[in-house]
């Protein structure tokens, strides 16, 4: 089954995940890069994020170059940024359609939960199979080899269900 990791990451707590999981799957990994990036520290991140949550805000992002069409599987990772997934995935969306696939959501969270990350996710995304989703508390700050371990068991699961 071809596999792949799409993921949006601004501090690396979900790039660690998507790492992990696109090696246990074997698969490909795409990161949505904003154009502007927000700040990573202090309040300023929080406003910035805030402000393009609450107005759904679609942010641009640098091409990508991947042919969704061959895989089966995708993997979609983001930061919970106000409860929701990071606005880059607003655009991610709208650019590139996904239809038919077999999906999997995970995100990463400073201890708030997820949210309406995967509720949205699905609202979005509904032509679509969903076969997992999982939520990570700060993997780099709190237990890392904790993570890794449920990125990868969370992961084998799937594959050894499809």
């Amino acid at each position: 089954m071809k596999a792949l990791v799409v993921f949006y990451s601004l501090e690396g707590d979900t790039k660690f995940i998507a790492e992990t999981i696109s090696e246990e799957l074997d698969g490909d990994i795409v990161e949505i890069k904003p154009v502007k990036q927000i700040p990573t520290g202090g309040f300023r991140k929080y406003l910035w994020g805030g402000k393009q949550v609450m107005f759904k805000d679609k942010p641009d992002i640098e091409p990508i170059n991947v042919d969704l069409y061959k895989y089966e599987l995708i993997v979609l990772g983001t930061p919970v940024w106000a409860s929701r997934f990071a606005p880059v995935f607003n655009t991610f969306l709208e650019k590139y359609q996904i239809e038919n696939k077999k999906i999997a959501l995970f995100c990463c969270h400073g201890g708030g939960k997820e949210g309406k990350t995967f509720v949205d996710f699905k609202e979005k995304l509904k032509a679509n199979d969903f076969v997992g989703e999982i939520a990570f508390e700060d993997p780099l700050k709190k237990d890392k080899e904790d993570c890794l371990l449920k990125a990868k068991q969370w992961i084998r699961a799937i594959k050894k269900h499809l």
